[in-house]
């Protein structure tokens, strides 16, 4: 190959840049050139890219984000747009391409592989909802953001004995929530996979009060079916003992810089896209697995959906003792 393309697909997630630099560079190093498409898959279609050098990516290690930009597409889930992709690839000489994204992105490689185009994915995610493999770039950053804003929580909810109401990212996987309840001493961490009700939270949070605390967390993801402005009422009308707040931390859990894991993560990625594209490989995903990086075939990632145990949820309300 002397040619490749690069992008970014889906939400964005920290590592997505050191990403992006180690493609690059792993390319450069073998004398192959790499293109970069703008918008994800939407600058794929409409040919919108700008070919980059190792100095073009030699600033972006530390950022968050993507420099090359990340969009959904609906139009690469048509057969049509599917065709333009490959078309756009064909004229600027690609001759392989890495996807980085989640798990819309990486149905969109499997569907280009499918198309006779070269393709190797890298998972970013932060939900860490992606089969196959242990972690996907993002997930650490992410979960340390949370932390880090639970523990600034800490101090006024202790100052003013109060119960925090935290809302986490987790549309279908409550990854950031259970590993956040165990990580932030929370009483109770509720996720799409384990069954929680209303009276369950206001029981955890006043089995906190009697137990003479000064303060309690409830983390709660998005997707658990749970609203916490209802479960604030419900806690108020319990009269439980803590006055009740609610935090939805949003997407500031998408943004800042990438942690040390995410960046060696990434790195290790990266370098492995292009040592299996160069290889010969084609439908795949780069995967962590038990410390080592190894190919998993994209027809079975896209297959499934990685679970989270809810073993957390039971660890969380053991510690909170």
């Amino acid at each position: 190959m002397q040619r490749i393309g690069v992008l970014t697909s889906g939400g964005d997630a920290p590592g997505m840049n050191t990403a992006v630099r180690a493609v690059v560079r792993a390319a450069a190093g073998r004398d192959v050139i790499t293109v970069g498409f703008e918008d994800g898959y939407d600058g794929l279609i409409h040919g919108r890219h700008t070919t980059l050098t190792a100095r073009d990516v030699g600033a972006i290690l530390h950022q968050g984000g993507t420099m090359l930009r990340t969009a959904r597409c609906e139009e690469m889930r048509t057969e049509s747009g599917q065709k333009r992709a490959v078309r756009t690839l064909r004229q600027e000489g690609i001759e392989g391409l890495v996807v980085i994204g989640g798990d819309g992105s990486l149905r969109g490689a499997h569907l280009l592989a499918g198309h006779e185009v070269p393709t190797v994915a890298i998972p970013a995610s932060i939900d860490n909802d992606i089969w196959g493999t242990d972690m996907s770039l993002g997930v650490d950053t992410a979960l340390n953001t949370i932390i880090e804003a639970v523990d600034k929580l800490r101090d006024t909810a202790s100052s003013h004995q109060r119960a925090f109401l935290i809302e986490t990212m987790g549309r279908n996987c409550g990854y950031l929530a259970l590993m956040a309840g165990v990580t932030c001493g929370a009483e109770l961490a509720v996720a799409p996979e384990a069954a929680t009700t209303v009276e369950d939270i206001a029981a955890a949070v006043s089995a906190a009060y009697e137990r003479g605390k000064y303060y309690s967390f409830v983390i709660v993801a998005e997707g658990a079916g749970l609203d916490v402005h209802e479960i604030a009422d419900h806690l108020r009308d319990r009269g439980i003992g803590f006055e009740s707040r609610i935090t939805i931390l949003g997407h500031v859990q998408r943004g800042g810089r990438p942690s040390a894991f995410d960046r060696l993560l990434a790195s290790r990625m990266g370098i492995a896209a292009i040592e299996l594209l160069l290889g010969g490989s084609t439908d795949v995903m780069t995967a962590l697995t038990a410390s080592k990086i190894r190919p998993v075939p994209l027809a079975e990632v896209t297959a499934r959906a990685r679970e989270v145990s809810v073993e957390y949820q039971h660890m969380t309300e053991l510690l909170a003792r």
